[in-house]
């Protein structure tokens, strides 16, 4: 963590965030080889989503073991933006990494997480079907008192589109059947990731990983998670200096889960990434809300109800974090 400086001179901005990302590239490799001498694997396994976090992710794994001990999965399914798997292509094409597509379309369909889902949107919209699209999106905490609403937006096969707020069973079994995907995805990881002797990365950065945004036993679950730790500012800047195609740094973050486009601010934070390091940042090294607010372009008002509303999902997010929870501690073998 970057710590305030004592001077009275001292003017918060986003060179705060800056970093030496030859020297972090380093750091990073050194502890991925580290990692995995401890769990006696001899590479790394992860999907390719063709966003900015997988992609820093396969890079820095191929400064850590090498190309050929770097395996990616290309993960479509029916709800997938086809740009993604381009890009993710591209990606592996730059590093030379083995990529193969497992398209989990069809398991997805068997276990019917889309009629599921499409079940639950169909309490709202009973014509919802075929030819229809949809996602959900958050209400931002700039606009409110903290309390972010989420609400389903459909779009019929005209191209119509209608937001509806959602009651909580609703929007539970919307969530509930799309975490499927994500749980699909791990469970192919760790099969290859089994049987070449190789670990799986996590690829969550900061902001992800500390207000939850990641599915439990789904991409949350993985044996290293190297980048968790930066703003998702930094990864950009790593991107930049690891040789990440300019395609996939120009490209706004996105969920890809839903069958109409959107983003993640649209889906869970209340700021562009840019703006909410900040934020956190802010909050994480005591800043006031003046400070920061000048920093981002908000008003300190505006402000402390992002800190509300990250300190609300830090606390609704908890259990991600948490594992398998004991009785009775039972004793590490060895101890």
């Amino acid at each position: 963590m970057n710590i305030r400086p004592d001077q009275e001179s001292f003017t918060f901005s986003a060179d705060a965030l800056k970093i030496d990302e030859a020297a972090e590239t380093d750091r990073l490799v050194a502890g991925l080889r580290a990692q995995l001498r401890g769990m006696r694997k001899r590479g790394l396994v992860l999907g390719l989503s063709g966003g900015i976090d997988s992609s820093v992710s396969v890079a820095l794994a191929v400064r850590a073991v090498g190309a050929k001990n770097v395996f990616c999965l290309f993960m479509p399914e029916h709800d997938s933006d086809p740009e993604s798997l381009w890009l993710g292509r591209l990606v592996a094409d730059t590093f030379g990494v083995e990529a193969i597509v497992e398209d989990i379309g069809p398991t997805l369909a068997a276990m019917g997480c889309y009629a599921r889902r499409d079940a639950f949107i169909r309490e709202l919209v009973p014509d919802y079907g075929p030819g229809w699209a949809s996602k959900i999106v958050i209400a931002n905490a700039l606009a409110g008192d903290g309390y972010n609403i989420s609400s389903l937006v459909v779009q019929d096969p005209g191209g119509q589109r209608t937001k509806l707020r959602m009651p909580p069973s609703v929007y539970l079994g919307i969530v509930a059947a799309t975490n499927m995907k994500q749980r699909t995805r791990k469970q192919l990881e760790y099969y290859h990731a089994d049987r070449l002797n190789f670990a799986v990365i996590g690829t969550p950065n900061r902001l992800e990983y500390d207000q939850g945004f990641f599915v439990k036993n789904g991409d949350g679950a993985a044996d290293v998670k190297p980048i968790a730790h930066l703003y998702k500012s930094q990864v950009y800047a790593l991107a930049a200096y690891l040789g990440v195609p300019e395609e996939i740094r120009r490209r706004p973050p996105t969920t890809d889960t839903y069958s109409l486009e959107q983003t993640q601010e649209e889906f869970y934070f209340s700021l562009p990434y840019d703006r909410m390091d900040l934020c956190l940042y802010g909050l994480n090294n005591g800043l006031s809300a003046e400070e920061v607010g000048r920093a981002a372009d908000l008003s300190a008002a505006q402000v402390e109800r992002v800190w509300a509303d990250i300190a609300a999902k830090r606390k609704a997010t908890r259990y991600l974090h948490l594992g398998p929870q004991l009785v009775q501690p039972v004793a590490e073998i060895g101890d």
